[in-house]
């Protein structure tokens, strides 16, 4: 990649986050300044500043961090920049990461979540195809650095047993989610977000898709579950 492709990818990575903040706020699944969005644009980062409201934010305030981790423009960088560069690093496919409190993930927290290993039931098909497993981390304060090593060790956890994960469930926090692209990932959070809604709306009642049913969900569908 060229200097002048690499500052065009910028550029239009910086449009993307603001698109996103944009939406997510519109929607309900930030609030205030909690959440943060960030990008990864061959070896540089993009990430929203700390304390950063998404729904209002300037595309050229956007915090910019190089390989080595230093930060080079921008306003100061989100608390949680450790954790988003580690997801990086761990799942070479990862190039957009989203982090919010939605209401009812942090609600599901709150209330019990189904296991540590899946924070909800496989209920629905598209729970299994779009999302897959999502294990609960413990809590930590915000920005806590060990929260990077427990999500990057599950992320390798299910890698090595061929169903890689999409999504973590941050105890208190709310979830974090990765992509490919920034569709990939809200379309992560979007399932996941809904699937906690329709959980709860049940009273956690409803019995978990029966073994044949994900078999076929794997066998036709590639899921990862």
């Amino acid at each position: 990649m060229t200097g002048h492709q690499h500052a065009e990818s910028i550029a239009e990575a910086r449009r993307e986050i603001v698109r996103v903040g944009t939406s997510l706020f519109a929607r309900g699944y930030v609030h205030a300044s909690a959440g943060n969005i960030s990008a990864r644009v061959g070896d540089s980062h993009l990430i929203t500043p700390t304390d950063a409201a998404l729904g209002f934010l300037d595309a050229g305030r956007l915090a910019l961090v190089d390989a080595e981790g230093t930060q080079v423009a921008g306003d100061r960088a989100s608390k949680t920049l450790t954790l988003h560069r580690r997801i990086y690093d761990a799942d070479p496919t990862a190039r957009f990461v989203l982090h919010t409190h939605s209401t009812h993930l942090v609600g599901l927290t709150l209330s019990g979540v189904w296991s540590q290993d899946d924070v909800l039931p496989p209920i629905t098909p598209y729970y299994v195809m779009k999302v897959g497993h999502v294990p609960l981390i413990p809590y930590h304060r915000p920005g806590d650095p060990r929260v990077a090593d427990l999500v990057t060790d599950r992320i390798a956890e299910r890698a090595s047993a061929g169903t890689p994960i999409r999504a973590v469930l941050l105890d208190r926090l709310g979830p974090v989610v990765w992509g490919p692209d920034a569709s990939a990932a809200l379309a992560v959070l979007e399932e996941l977000e809904e699937t906690a809604r329709l959980w709860l709306l049940t009273d956690r009642r409803p019995e978990p898709l029966p073994s044949p049913a994900l078999a076929e969900l794997r066998d036709v569908f590639g899921a990862a579950w």
